[in-house]
């Protein structure tokens, strides 16, 4: 047993290049998988190890350790369903559009409205059909929606590398501007938001059928 095993590092901001040095939150699930030592470790849904990050590098140092426990959740977290990227991405700006501020607002108000266009896209459903917590949210920023909506129907003709950027991106300005915004506790808020986006990642991780015992049949 070595020395990163008999203690377990603080989780602190930013990348490290070994144990010594600490761990972040992906880090240490790197290490618990037992991957190479990475914050990008191939155990986690790419976007699910971004908010991680984001939530690991934004969050206080005093609420930091709340995060531990929750890094055993995020391993083995890798769906492929192209649902996950734009589910994940719409619970991280529900979390967040109603306290941050008024320029991030428009910001995130612009990418729920695509993300929402993924889903109906995905789902068959007609493109201004929103999903019922996007819609709450998003009327109660109304002046941000109202700009978006123009903004989309005007330059929105389909976003090619939406999970590649535009989702990564918007959940960290998410992320940024709930660890900024005026508001109580700020790292309980982060706490949620990242609770949420790993319920969201295992919901779409496929059920495994039971091992259906053989049957054995006898003759006389």
């Amino acid at each position: 047993m070595n020395n990163f095993e008999l203690s377990v590092p603080v989780l602190s901001r930013g990348k490290h290049r070994n144990a010594r040095k600490g761990a972040c939150f992906m880090e240490f699930a790197s290490y618990l998988a037992g991957e190479p030592w990475s914050d990008h470790p191939s155990c986690t849904h790419p976007l699910l190890a971004g908010v991680a990050r984001d939530v690991n590098d934004c969050t206080t140092d005093a609420g930091r350790s709340r995060l531990a426990p929750l890094i055993p959740s995020v391993i083995g977290l890798r769906p492929d369903d192209p649902h996950v990227v734009p589910r994940v991405t719409a619970r991280c700006l529900q979390h967040a559009l109603p306290v941050v501020s008024q320029e991030r607002q428009y910001i995130l108000a612009v990418a729920l409205i695509v993300g929402e266009r993924q889903l109906a896209l995905l789902d068959g459903r007609p493109l201004d059909d929103l999903e019922p917590a996007s819609r709450d949210v998003l009327e109660s920023v109304p002046a941000a929606t109202k700009w978006a909506r123009s903004f989309t129907s005007r330059t929105h003709r389909g976003t090619p590398d939406y999970a590649r950027r535009t989702a990564p991106r918007a959940v960290s300005c998410a992320v940024e501007g709930i660890s900024q915004a005026c508001v109580r506790n700020p790292d309980e808020r982060l706490f949620d938001l990242l609770t949420a986006a790993i319920e969201e990642t295992r919901s779409w991780v496929p059920v495994a059928e039971p091992v259906r015992p053989e049957v054995v049949r006898f003759t006389v």
